[in-house]
């Protein structure tokens, strides 16, 4: 809760073995949080939130460490490509999904934004072993709640929000563009 701009104000048993803790914490700082407590706790923390007051501002937020894997192209993505890709970080779509240039599709393991392709298929030839024709086994993606999704994304990155679901994407979506963009950022920072 420290990283989350919160100060301690009471901590005390409960009974049954638990042990009551109060944060007077801002909102912003909460957004996203109550995910990680359950993931933290295996299930068992009891998380309420009540509006004590307005204070000052606290200070920047820490955002995530990781960078994450954008789609470089268009159209469904395939079984194959996420297999070879998933070295590189865990994904958040299934094959089959409809996927778009600047679409965020996976969480990099690095710090860095990473373009890849999860368009790429498997490439065909006459020769078939039993070796090669093995079912490809994926890991099961990441699934975003609006919640979760807000917390995650960066300055530079937006969340679309439609009846069916819920996907991330960056601001622009040309990788020419991001990195113009990104130049003329540096520029202001050190002029």
């Amino acid at each position: 809760m420290a990283e989350r701009k919160a100060e301690m104000i009471e901590m005390r048993p409960s009974g049954g073995g638990r042990v009551r803790l109060v944060f007077y914490a801002p909102t912003r700082g909460l957004i996203g949080y109550q995910g990680e407590l359950l993931t933290d706790t295996r299930g068992t923390a009891v998380f309420n939130r009540v509006f004590h007051g307005y204070a000052p501002y606290k200070g920047e937020l820490l955002g995530r460490r990781n960078g994450v894997l954008i789609s470089t192209d268009s159209g469904e993505a395939i079984a194959f490509a996420m297999w070879n890709l998933e070295d590189r970080g865990p994904m958040m779509i299934e094959p089959g999904w409809k996927v778009y240039r600047g679409m965020i599709v996976g969480e990099h393991t690095r710090g860095n934004d990473l373009e890849v392709n999860v368009l790429k298929g498997k490439k065909l030839t006459n020769i078939r072993t039993h070796s090669k024709d093995e079912a490809v086994r994926l890991t099961p993606p990441i699934q975003m709640t609006l919640e979760r999704a807000l917390a995650y994304i960066e300055e530079d990155e937006l969340v679309e929000v439609t009846p069916k679901s819920i996907r991330l994407r960056k601001k622009l979506l040309d990788p020419n563009e991001r990195k113009r963009d990104d130049r003329r950022k540096e520029a202001a920072t050190i002029g």
